[in-house]
């Protein structure tokens, strides 16, 4: 039925990104036919109920559809991000508190940087054998890096945070490996890693970022050879890395030097918590900073820093590849930073009135949410489908968790970005109306 490929996995979790690795290398191919649950149960010694679980993580991520007795088959046209493809599109009259964008009002104009850097392009054009990074965006972003304590290191530059973790983990791992990802997390993160051919190894997150235990268990019982870390504003929850939490994560991680540490500080520039770095304590580490958030996300812009090693590969491989990133988004930017065009105290009380405030409504109402930083605001439910449906009815178009989750309970994430003061009252009503009913556990 499967040719050469073995399913594998004892637990839900790992049976379902199995079936995703082998979507993913094109080692099960669209409308390949997969085993009955119970066959493969038998064959991995494990619960039926277990590949249930298994299957049904891999439907709600698209990439699997069943047809009553007919069984369980890959998609024909399985999506290559199959978390974005987990969405609910707001029909006319429904306010979209989905998307996770920023909230326009808050990027900054771009013709003034636009405009100089087309000036100075008309003096000198950007060719061919130039250096990949531009020298001024490198500067400030050392600087910035340099502000926050994070080890001395080179500086690259990606299209976005998801392009630098892609290179970086392609430098270092080989189909097979596990990487230690954050559950819930970023849904395009979860969805890159089995692309990759990588097996996704969940580590729960409380408000105070990923549990170290539970970072130890990924790498010692698990063979985590990398682990991914949201520093501030974590997606969909809220979590910031705290002074004592990262105390604890480097205790962890300065145990096991061979382990690749990527961190993923998406947050810089939107948030009023300081950063509180986990780099160093490994021989090989990255961290990665978009500019996505808080100047806009066409901009494509990602700066990162590493051990010397790392910067080597992932630059000398992108040279092979696109060569670089535009140097007239790369001055863009710089101007950007240099003219200090974003103001990260008056964005951080902007997204925070809004998303605290949603945070206490709710509290009032009986119903725990989640959202220490950033825009997004995590609520546990007891049935997600169902409180999907009931807040569409209601007027509000969410975002099911199963885009961000792996073993994590069901929830709904909320973007606060385009929410005015009014709405919130109106917002946590719909929500407390759709949660009611048996709230769900937290996350972590």
């Amino acid at each position: 039925m499967l040719g050469e490929y073995r399913i594998e996995g004892r637990r839900a979790s790992d049976i379902a990104a199995s079936v995703e690795r082998g979507v993913g290398t094109g080692a099960l191919v669209p409308g390949q036919l997969l085993p009955p649950m119970r066959e493969l149960a038998q064959t991995l010694g494990v619960n039926a109920n277990t590949v249930a679980a298994a299957y049904r993580t891999l439907r709600e991520r698209g990439v699997i559809e069943t047809d009553g007795r007919r069984g369980s088959r890959v998609r024909p046209r399985p999506a290559t991000t199959a978390r974005g493809s987990i969405r609910v599109d707001a029909p006319a009259g429904v306010r979209d508190v989905s998307n996770g964008s920023p909230d326009p009002a808050l990027l900054p104009p771009l013709g003034d940087a636009l405009a100089e850097v087309a000036r100075r392009y008309a003096e000198h054009p950007g060719l061919y054998g130039e250096a990949p990074v531009d020298e001024e965006f490198a500067r400030l972003a050392r600087a910035a890096f340099d502000a926050d304590r994070v080890p001395d290191g080179p500086v690259g530059v990606a299209s976005g945070s998801l392009d630098a973790v892609e290179r970086v983990l392609a430098a270092h791992l080989r189909p097979g490996d596990a990487v230690a990802v954050e559950d819930p997390g970023w849904g395009s993160l979860l969805d890159l890693v089995p692309a990759l051919g990588l097996r996704p190894v969940p580590v729960p997150v409380d408000d105070d970022g990923p549990l170290p235990e539970d970072v130890e268990r990924a790498i010692r019982q698990d063979g985590a050879r990398a682990v991914i870390v949201t520093d501030r504003a974590q997606n969909p929850t809220g979590a910031c890395v705290t002074a004592d939490r990262a105390h604890a994560l480097r205790r962890v991680l300065a145990a096991h030097p061979d382990v690749l540490l990527v961190e993923d500080d998406h947050g810089h520039g939107i948030v009023s918590q300081p950063l509180h770095p986990l780099a160093g304590v490994t021989d090989h580490w990255v961290l990665v900073r978009s500019v996505a958030k808080a100047y806009g996300p066409d901009l494509r812009i990602a700066a990162f820093t590493g051990d010397p090693e790392t910067l080597d590969r992932v630059l000398g491989r992108q040279q092979l590849g696109p060569g670089w990133v535009s140097r007239l988004l790369q001055g863009a930017v710089a101007h950007l930073w240099a003219a200090d065009a974003v103001d990260p105290s008056a964005v951080s009380r902007s997204y925070g009135r809004r998303r605290d405030g949603l945070v206490r409504a709710l509290a009032r109402r009986g119903v725990p949410a989640h959202g220490r930083g950033g825009m997004n605001v995590w609520v546990p439910v007891a049935d997600e489908t169902a409180a999907v449906a009931r807040l569409i009815a209601e007027g509000w178009a969410v975002a099911p968790g199963a885009r961000f989750r792996m073993n994590t309970g069901p929830a709904v994430r909320l973007t606060v970005s385009f929410l005015s003061p009014s709405d919130i009252e109106p917002l946590a009503d719909a929500v407390a109306g759709a949660a009611r009913r048996g709230v769900a556990r937290s996350f972590g």
